[in-house]
């Protein structure tokens, strides 16, 4: 998976290009679909930059094996990012989840 992928996957589901975010809580790791967007006047990043931020989080989802696991969460969804709600997928790294450290994006 690319971040490409992880982009058009996002606007498959919702029509926008939503913000991604790798988090660490409570010994789990999440990646979080945020309620801001590329679209939007106000996002921070280039497209270019928007791009690159999600092939750093695709990488880390193929080295953890969890593509498909985004990806079935993506399509079956009901939740949808809001202003101060993000959609949370947990992500099932096996026995070795306290092996990987997450920095911050």
């Amino acid at each position: 998976m690319t971040g490409e992928d992880l982009r058009q996957l996002l606007l498959d589901k919702w029509g926008v290009s939503y913000d991604l975010q790798l988090r660490r809580t409570r010994g789990k790791i999440f990646l979080q679909i945020m309620w801001k967007y590329l679209e939007q006047m106000s996002f921070p990043l280039s497209e270019a930059e928007y791009i690159a931020h999600l092939n750093a989080i695709a990488d880390y989802l193929n080295s953890w094996g969890t593509t498909e696991q985004v990806k079935h969460y993506i399509l079956n969804t009901r939740e949808k990012p809001r202003l101060g709600k993000a959609v949370s997928i947990p992500l099932d790294l096996g026995g070795r989840s306290s092996e990987w450290m997450v920095e911050e994006f």
